[in-house]
């Protein structure tokens, strides 16, 4: 008897979670991650903050 109560209930269930699709706000959650949006991954934010060590020296 409890059986097929049991599988319409996951039958629900299952058709619940294939036609679920949450709003993802893809903004914020890149910016959350601190990915850089439109930056050349090749330039180095860090370089000109420091002096080189050997600058001006010749070996």
């Amino acid at each position: 008897m409890g059986r097929g109560r049991q599988k319409a209930k996951h039958t629900k269930i299952a058709r619940e979670l294939k036609s679920y699709s949450p709003s993802v706000n893809y903004g914020a959650l890149e910016k959350e991650l601190g990915h850089p949006t439109a930056e050349d991954p090749y330039i180095d934010k860090w370089a000109d903050q420091y002096s080189d060590e050997y600058e001006g020296e010749k070996a």
